[in-house]
This record gives structure tokens, C-alpha cells and sequence, in this order.
């Protein structure tokens, strides 16, 4: 397949909007490469996202539920959170998630794969790992923000959510559509 020409528009400028820990907004002028101007395009800044499929020894897929004001309903989806400056790397990060929300860890982790949810207006990426073998080891960590419940779904189960369309996270379905086609489980 051909390499895809890195094309570069020249930043004319850039001045934020609004800061605050979860949402950062900045307002860039462009010009493309045959000198035609955008005079204003918007950026939302975030830190990083991780996510885990955790594939618990018994095959159980661990997932969690919460409330999702953006789309005003529960949803099942996989671990997910974002990195802190604490975190050593990515793995660590979701390592981390997974043992806070649900009390699973251990097990044999690895980088799944990466993907942005939306990369013509956020800067950041999500780090998808796959985690077999995990296990309880201990007992939920929830922020003060969070209102999460824990689920241990089968197979058959986690396939009806991809088929019905159930999971609405995009940077969810990535990895778990990946695991199921690997697997030949569709």
C-alpha cells in the first residue's frame, strides 16, 4: 500500500478558549497547502485515554455500566480512564483503571492496539490493551465523580452487545470488534 503524503497546514494562530482539568478548547486559524485559509478551527484537548479488554481465567469478559450524561444513558463499556502524570507508561495507566473500577488485575497484559476517537477535533489518543487471565484482587477504588457497576459478561453476551450495537464508545468497540474477529467468534 502507498505511503500517504504527511500534508501540513501552517498554523496562522491559536489562542485558548477555555481550560479546565477534563475539557480544553483552542481556536487555530490554518492555512492549507494551496494557500487557502481557515480562519477558525477548533481543538479539544485531553490527556490520553487507556482502555482494557480484560479476559478474566474462566473467560469471563469484564465490563463496566455507568451513566453517560452526553448520551443521557447507561452503557456498558469496557475499563476506560485516562493517564495521569503518576503513571509510569500506558500499561501502567490502564493497569491502574482496570484495578480502580473493578478490583480485577494481575494476568497477562500487552498494547492492543491505539486509536483516536476523533482525530479532526481531539488531540489525544486511546491505548487499547488486552489483559487474559486477570482476576479479583482486591476491591474497587471509585473517584468521588464516579458511579460505576462491574460486570462479568460470557461470550455469547459480549457478541449480542456487538451485534445489537449496545456498546456506543467507539474507542471501545475498536478492540473488542479486533478480539472477535482474531478469534473467529463472530
Amino acid at each position: 500500500m502507498q505511503k500517504l503524503k504527511q500534508d501540513e497546514w501552517k498554523t496562522l494562530s491559536s489562542e485558548y478558549l477555555f481550560r479546565r482539568p477534563w475539557l480544553t478548547v483552542r481556536k487555530d486559524s490554518y492555512e492549507l497547502p494551496d494557500g487557502r485559509a481557515i480562519p477558525e478551527y477548533y481543538i479539544l484537548e485531553y490527556p490520553d485515554w487507556v482502555n482494557t479488554l480484560a479476559v478474566t481465567k474462566d473467560k469471563k469478559f469484564v465490563f463496566v455500566s455507568q451513566y453517560r450524561p452526553g448520551l443521557k444513558r447507561n452503557d456498558y463499556e469496557l475499563c476506560a480512564g485516562v493517564s495521569e502524570k503518576s503513571d509510569k507508561n500506558m500499561e501502567a495507566a490502564a493497569r491502574r483503571e482496570l484495578l480502580e473500577e473493578t478490583g480485577y488485575g494481575g494476568g497477562h497484559w500487552r498494547e492492543y492496539m491505539v486509536v483516536s476517537a476523533n482525530p479532526s477535533t481531539t488531540n489525544n489518543l486511546t491505548h487499547c490493551f488486552l489483559a487474559e487471565d486477570v482476576e479479583l484482587v482486591g476491591k474497587t477504588h471509585l473517584d468521588a465523580t464516579e458511579d460505576v457497576r462491574v460486570h462479568l459478561l460470557n461470550l455469547d453476551e459480549v457478541r449480542e452487545l456487538l451485534v445489537s450495537g449496545a456498546v456506543k464508545q467507539a474507542t471501545h468497540l475498536a478492540p473488542l470488534w479486533k478480539y472477535f474477529a482474531e478469534n473467529r467468534l463472530l
